[in-house]
Formats: structure tokens, C-alpha cells, sequence
């Protein structure tokens, strides 16, 4: 079986497990989902994203994002809802919550599972990806398999 780690920053819709999960044909793929909470990191690179895309409401809303504590429920319900939803679509799937250092976590994750791959599924972060400091730029460089990047779908 094909093992894919997955990181993700917000709950997955049905357009993105239906494009994660048909990646590999008919061949079996199992999932270890990550999911880290959202909070005041990079709020000005979002913010700045959010206006290159024309969201500028938004760009308004980002400081209003939930903090510590406060931000791991929603990302659990997100994390929960993603792993049901690729268990639905009849791949196998686990999930954690990052708390720290995610490239690290990544990283002994996917030599933990035999990771044969790494999908980093985001909006687009042009502020990170033009410096080469967006998630799958940085896994690249660490996790020692092949990093795909896709953008996320949204609802």
C-alpha cells in the first residue's frame, strides 16, 4: 500500500479528497493527515495573500483567528472531518494535530509510517512561496521523499 502524509491548514472538501485520493489510479493509498492549528503566526503573510487574491475581507478577518488553546478544537473538528471524509471515500486515514515545529513532526512522521510521499494541499501563499519559505518548499529539503504541492479547493 501507497502511504501518503498529508498536510493540511484547513478541512479538506470533497473536490480535495476526490483529487488526493485519485492520485495514484487504482492503486491503495493510506493517509496520515497533519493538521496544525491556525493562530497569530504569519498573520501579516496571510493578510498580504488574502489582498493579492482580492479577498480583502479576508485580509481584515486574519487577526481574529483563534489562539493557543483556543485555535486546537477547530483544528481537531477540521482534522476529524478531513480523516472521515478520505475513510469515506475508501482510503485508509489517521490524523494528528501538530503542536510544534511542523517540519519536524513531518519529518518523523513519514520515517515513522514508511512515508512513500508527502502532499502539502494549501491556498496559495505568495508571499512564502516567492521566498521559497511555504511548507512544501521547506519539506523538500527535509523529509528525504518526493513533496508534491497542491492547492487546496475551496467551498
Amino acid at each position: 500500500m501507497f502511504t501518503s502524509v498529508l498536510m493540511i491548514e484547513k478541512p479538506l472538501t470533497s473536490d480535495d479528497v476526490e483529487f488526493v485520493t485519485t492520485l495514484h489510479g487504482r492503486e491503495a493509498v493510506s493517509f496520515v493527515v497533519l493538521m496544525q492549528p491556525r493562530g497569530d503566526q504569519d498573520v501579516l503573510l496571510r493578510a498580504i495573500d488574502d489582498v493579492a487574491l482580492g479577498e480583502l475581507k479576508d485580509a481584515v478577518r486574519e487577526g481574529d483567528e483563534p489562539e493557543g488553546a483556543a485555535a486546537k478544537a477547530p483544528a481537531e473538528r477540521a482534522l476529524d472531518h478531513s480523516v472521515a471524509a478520505l475513510r469515506a471515500a475508501g482510503s485508509e486515514a489517521v490524523g494528528r494535530i501538530v503542536e510544534d515545529h511542523p517540519l519536524d513532526m513531518l519529518k518523523s512522521v513519514v520515517d515513522e509510517v514508511g512515508g512513500d510521499e508527502v502532499i502539502v494541499l494549501t491556498a496559495p501563499h505568495y508571499v512564502e512561496e516567492f521566498f521559497h519559505r511555504d511548507w512544501a518548499s521547506r519539506a523538500r529539503h527535509k523529509v528525504g521523499v518526493p513533496v508534491l504541492k497542491l492547492f487546496a479547493h475551496s467551498e
